[in-house]
């Protein structure tokens, strides 16, 4: 199949499944719309997957058609249900919640992999300013380097994400350890985000996710993070 092909598949299914989630009774038409209507479709990827250095193009390709795909039908096909739900005055309150839940995982794993896709096809080079921004939080440049890989290598074998973000509240630009989708800092806007997942490495490094992490940082695209600064 072509990138192309699967394009035009994913977009007429998530096509279909916005039409199946609107086909509903005039009764639950007020919760089609807005936060309960909205069906996700893939973002493209923003580099060419033949182009980065350390991560093949095989499992760039894999990542974004079984992981990330995967996540945005799930989410779709969550959302769908829970339409359906609301709109059943039968549905007891642990089944809606359990949906809500699955939601919350669903909707974590898409944004991060679409931040992780954006930030990736770079040269790996952050410029004298992006690198003074960051050593002003950390004492160094070298330091933040230093825990957020620390953290990386934490996670390998487990699952997870590594998130370098900024907390208006707190005033903060700080590294985070998330173990899953969903255990996200409160209020914290993600800079920089690297996926431990082993679905990110395995197929190029098995086990060695020490030299996956070293090849995120060669592709990191440093104007992405300046912009999210």
């Amino acid at each position: 199949m072509t990138d192309l092909s699967r394009r035009e598949f994913l977009q007429a299914t998530a096509a279909t499944s916005l039409m199946a989630a609107g086909a509903t009774t005039a009764e639950e038409k007020t919760v089609t719309t807005g936060a309960f209507g909205y069906q996700h479709t893939p973002v493209p990827l923003p580099f060419n997957a033949k182009a980065l250095s350390g991560i093949s193009e095989k499992l760039i390709q894999s990542h974004w058609e079984n992981n990330y795909s995967g996540a945005v039908q799930a989410l779709n096909t969550t959302r769908s249900r829970l339409t359906q739900a609301l709109g059943d005055a039968n549905t007891p309150a642990y089944v809606y919640t359990s949906l809500k839940r699955e939601q919350l995982l669903r909707t974590g794993s898409v944004v991060l992999h679409e931040s992780y896709f954006a930030n990736l096809g770079g040269n790996g080079k952050a410029d004298a300013s992006l690198r003074s921004t960051i050593a002003a939080s950390f004492g160094t440049f070298d330091a933040w380097e230093s825990e957020f890989r620390k953290i990386g290598q934490g996670l390998a074998g487990g699952s997870g994400w590594v998130v370098l973000g900024y907390n208006p509240k707190l005033k903060l630009l700080e590294n985070y350890w998330m173990g899953d989708h969903a255990t996200g800092p409160v209020g914290t806007t993600p800079v920089l985000v690297m996926d431990m997942y082993e679905h990110a490495f395995q197929m190029d490094y098995g086990a060695a996710a020490a030299k996956y992490i070293d090849a995120f940082f060669t592709n990191i695209n440093w104007d992405v993070v300046a912009t999210r600064l």
